[in-house]
């Protein structure tokens, strides 16, 4: 009796100790140093990560766009100040626009000179800046739109007006040897016959057959019509 409990007693042993030895076993490899890993961060951690890295990025973002804008305002004002043609040293000038007949004040005188003619003056209205372009005066008589033709052999130069500056053009509104022609008491002037605004300036009561205008001129004595 007392064997067969000693050997029971020693099986029970056996199989505790044995059962003892694999716990250990298990805890030494559950107590093994654990691998780092990116997933192992506390979550405090990685958020703060995150927010630095978002804050980065926006402050990169927000520094591209002043800088686009400051690259914006830059051209934008160049292009503003660097308006109008090339001088060729570097630096702009204004670009002039062509007068109009409604940009200038318009006046007219009789003269005597070469039988008689119709001394047209024409100054640039106050602030404009314009060129008359080297042609003609477009003047017309009548209600029939008759023109004068050329005065001289060849165009003149262009005038730009401004200030003080006057542009002279001379009319003879009958250059034949007859009795016709007709009788008139205005004329009609522009700036070339594109001119929308020509305009009607009173010039007494005129004799019409033939009419002849010259280039426009800076001195009344070179616009006085010899034909």
């Amino acid at each position: 009796m007392f064997g067969k409990r000693r050997k029971a007693f020693l099986v029970s042993a056996a199989l505790v100790g044995g059962a003892l030895l694999m716990t250990a076993c298990q805890d030494t490899e559950d107590g093994a140093a654990p691998s780092a890993s990116a997933t192992d961060v506390p979550a405090a951690d990685v958020s703060g990560a995150d927010a630095a890295g978002s804050d980065a990025s926006k402050g990169a973002d927000k520094g591209a766009e002043q800088g686009a804008d400051k690259g914006s305002d830059a051209k934008d004002g160049g292009s503003a100040e660097g308006s109008g043609a090339d001088a060729g040293d570097g630096t702009k000038v204004p670009v002039q626009q062509a007068c109009g007949a409604n940009d200038i004040s318009w006046s007219t005188r009789s003269e005597s000179q070469a039988g008689g003619y119709i001394l047209i003056m024409a100054k640039a209205k106050q602030g404009i800046t314009c060129i008359l372009p080297a042609a003609l005066p477009t003047v017309a008589f009548g209600s029939d739109g008759t023109e004068a033709g050329p005065a001289e052999q060849s165009v003149g130069d262009a005038v730009t007006l401004s200030g003080a500056t006057t542009a002279y053009a001379g009319v003879n509104p009958k250059t034949t040897n007859t009795d016709g022609g007709k009788e008139l008491d205005s004329i009609i002037v522009g700036v070339g016959n594109e001119d929308p605004d020509p305009v009607s300036l009173e010039v007494g009561t005129i004799t019409v057959d033939k009419p002849v205008v010259t280039n426009w001129h800076t001195a009344p004595a070179d616009a006085v019509p010899s034909a």
